[in-house]
């Protein structure tokens, strides 16, 4: 892996690794994992020594919330958690595939890209959620 001064932006990795996977970082001298990638480690503090890193699809809801109020355009109710990966990241992340009072902490999920628009270009933006459920896309 390169180290994150020349590495790919985290996106990247849900577009061209099969399955998709999240990209951070890991200090090469603590091994603290960091989401998104960092030129610093936010453990040691040590400066540029860390190295891309490709992070697991598979997690646990750490905390929700349900979020029942939002822009025009934005459909309500939707579940907002923490999700801890066992490489010890936490990310925050949309939750799909449940409804949102069936969800507790300590739910399986695993990572889904998502579409939500086109750049101007009309190629397809694609982000990130996670979806309830052990299955880890192919």
């Amino acid at each position: 892996m390169p180290a994150v001064a020349a590495a790919r932006p985290f996106r990247e990795g849900l577009l061209k690794l099969a399955p998709p996977r999240l990209l951070g970082s890991r200090c090469d001298r603590c091994a603290t994992v960091s989401f998104p990638a960092r030129e610093f480690c936010p453990g040691c503090r040590a400066a540029g020594a860390t190295t891309e890193t490709e992070l697991s699809p598979a997690g646990s809801v750490y905390s929700f919330t349900v979020v029942r109020q939002a822009p025009p355009g934005i459909a309500v109710p939707y579940v907002l958690a923490y999700v801890d990966l066992p490489e010890g990241v936490r990310i925050l992340a949309q939750i799909s595939g449940v409804a949102p009072e069936e969800v507790t902490i300590g739910l399986p999920v695993h990572l889904e890209l998502t579409p939500f628009g086109q750049d101007a270009e009309g190629a397809d933006l694609v982000g990130y959620r996670f979806r309830a459920g052990n299955e880890v896309a192919a």
